[in-house]
């Protein structure tokens, strides 16, 4: 598809004088039959013009730059045979390399895969605007950033179905300057006609016909590990988990410690688990489906001590009530199931689906050995299908005549050909 550029501005212009008379007060979204389609994408908010402080004041060309990626690598223990990298982009005029955003080109593939799919809606998840969220006190513009990383690449989208509203959720980047910059990102989303996020930062909403429904429960998933202890354990050289007692011991396991501002204020942490809790279990929806920035399960291998907090926090009510959980963070695709046994002995109901969509503009490789040893450890769990160091998104269709929930993942090239490619396809019992 090609986007004729003027067309795509007086769109935005025409959505931004919108929101200024209209300002959404509820969620809303259309719904043109009985089953429920929509896209999931997450940590979208990446390009080269918000870089890290550190490809700043420790630059490096693209040759240090892909060196310094193959000691993280070997550091890590993961096979040097699996090693990839993402594109190289080169700042003008300079040597200086850091990676390539796919943002625009993964707005261009869902943009596309709406002229032939139902694209009712869609969740975003987390980790919106990078590194440092908004008010990353760097002197850039706020406002135009949230413009840049946000808004930008979804142009193409919009253009395709000018009604479509994105459900957003908070990550990690998105907490990381300042509560500030958490309320400058839902202050600007109140003025968006195509966006939603309430300013508690969690939330949920209701779509579709009673009886064919579904209700979204929207976590905050950043205040919900803040309020807890989190020690990052090194793996063994085999990707084994190594116990946080002999990482005691030895004197390498590293607790990490949430920034003052991100610590939770009068029990919110609380609340929210207390709303989540009454909130699905009051639920009249046909179809219940939860989502939020952090991982439960993931084969990425550094991101399991989250996992291990999260799921103590979040998997009892899952198993009970919820159809799904989605989530980002981890910039790969990925899909898993929990059969729930641990909080639900006796559990004779379908695994619990565990979608990750965290590709929409940068990359990472999964850990080939930490995930075979997931599997040995835990026989609850179970990967189905995972793809990395690429970029993209899925798209998710709930079939209200069979009872299933349909996923399916897409990518688009690193050569920025802006190609949909369809990866795979997984459909699963609601429960």
């Amino acid at each position: 598809m090609k986007i004729n550029k003027a067309f795509c501005i007086s769109v935005v212009m025409s959505f931004l004088l919108t929101a200024c008379n209209n300002k959404i007060e509820q969620p809303a979204a259309k719904i043109e039959s009985n089953n429920i389609s929509f896209l999931a994408f997450g940590d979208g908010g990446y390009h080269p013009d918000y870089p890290k402080k550190k490809h700043i004041e420790n630059p490096r060309n693209k040759e240090q730059f892909i060196k310094k990626e193959i000691e993280d690598w070997l550091e890590d223990y993961r096979p040097i045979e699996e090693f990839d990298h993402a594109p190289i982009y080169i700042y003008p005029n300079t040597e200086i390399a850091t990676e390539m955003t796919g943002a625009s080109a993964v707005g261009i593939a869902m943009a596309k895969l709406c002229q032939t799919r139902e694209c009712e809606f869609a969740l975003q998840l987390g980790d919106n605007v990078y590194p440092d969220g908004a008010d990353a006190k760097d002197g850039k513009d706020d406002q135009k950033r949230m413009d840049d990383l946000i808004l930008k690449p979804l142009i193409p989208l919009f253009a395709e179905n000018p009604d479509l509203v994105v459900y957003s959720a908070l990550g990690n980047h998105d907490w990381k300057s300042s509560r500030r910059g958490v309320e400058l990102q839902t202050n600007w989303m109140a003025e968006q006609p195509n966006f939603y996020l309430d300013a508690k930062g969690y939330y949920q909403y209701k779509i579709g016909q009673p009886g064919n429904d579904v209700e979204f429960f929207v976590l905050d998933t950043n205040m919900l590990l803040s309020a807890k202890p989190i020690y990052e354990i090194p793996l063994n050289p085999d990707g084994s988990e190594m116990e946080l007692a002999e990482a005691k011991l030895k004197g390498i396991g590293e607790l990490e410690v949430a920034e003052p501002h991100e610590n939770p204020v009068n029990g919110e942490d609380i609340v929210q688990i207390e709303w989540l809790t009454k909130g699905l279990a009051n639920s009249t929806a046909k179809w219940k489906i939860v989502y939020g920035h952090h991982i439960l399960w993931s084969i990425g291998g550094t991101k399991y001590s989250e996992g291990h907090v999260l799921r103590e926090r979040l998997m009892p009510m899952l198993c009970e009530y919820a159809d799904a959980y989605i989530a980002g963070h981890e910039h790969d695709l990925e899909l898993l199931t929990d059969d729930c046994s641990v909080y639900l002995p006796g559990n004779t109901r379908p695994p619990l689906p565990l979608i990750i969509s965290g590709a929409a503009s940068k990359m990472r490789g999964k850990h080939t050995p930490f995930a075979e040893q997931q599997e040995k450890r835990y026989p609850e769990y179970d990967l189905l299908w995972s793809k990395s160091f690429v970029w993209g998104f899925a798209h998710i269709n709930l079939d209200n005549q069979a009872d299933k929930l349909d996923v399916e993942f897409f990518t688009t090239p690193r050569n920025l050909s802006n190609e949909l490619v369809p990866e795979v396809k997984f459909s699963f019992d609601r429960r």
